[in-house]
């Protein structure tokens, strides 16, 4: 399913579930524990001098979950997760391989209160990108399997009641590699930037 078919697919639920819902505000008894199921678009930007030579990835669909814990009403912490994702790699358009990688990011998170069922907020914090299972060229292309960077994040969630809630959410992160292509003659090529922007709508639920 295409990222504009999956925002229109949530958009439906969206509408459905808001038929009739109150302006709900959670209560100071609510859980602090909140999980959210996402799809999310990443849209690479292919980006350093890597990606200057044409070395590029293709942008892709994800599911995405999140765990966050309010420690208060206004502030929170939010762990983001999903499965390694595949990759393909192309250079000045051609394919060349495959790639997947792990990207965990763990945020801090200002949210804010008193808008009634609108509950905005923004985050900053920290990703980790593991590369993995790296088929490039045969080989003969190789890159650096860690990252680590700054991520930050901008969103809301409309609750539909005490429990439920739509979500949308946008999120920057900073990862790139080091790519070396000597073994398929390039020579190395330097920082390779991914420094994706992630699109995501979704559902929360609040315990």
């Amino acid at each position: 399913m295409s990222f504009h078919k999956t925002v229109l697919a949530f958009a439906a639920a969206a509408t459905t579930l808001a038929t009739g819902a109150a302006f709900a505000q959670t209560g100071d008894d609510a859980s602090p524990w909140m999980l959210r199921l996402r799809a999310v678009h990443i849209d690479s930007d292919n980006g350093g001098s890597a990606g200057a030579a044409g070395v590029s990835i293709k942008n892709k669909t994800i599911p995405e979950i999140d765990i966050s814990y309010f420690f208060t009403p206004n502030w929170a912490a939010e762990l983001i997760l999903t499965y390694p994702q595949k990759h393909d790699v192309r250079l000045n358009g051609s394919k060349l391989g495959t790639l997947k990688h792990l990207p965990p990011t763990l945020l801090a998170q200002y949210h804010v209160t008193g808008l009634g069922a609108f509950k905005p907020y923004v985050g900053a914090g920290v990703n980790y990108t593991r590369f993995s299972n790296v088929d490039i060229a045969g080989g003969a292309v190789t890159i650096k399997k860690n990252s680590w960077g700054p991520a930050l994040q901008v969103g809301f969630d409309y609750a539909l009641d005490k429990n439920w809630s739509i979500n949308f959410d946008v999120k920057k992160v900073y990862m790139d590699t080091k790519v070396d292509a000597s073994g398929a003659g390039l020579g190395h090529l330097g920082t390779f930037k991914v420094n994706p922007v992630l699109v995501g709508v979704g559902l929360g639920y609040r315990f």
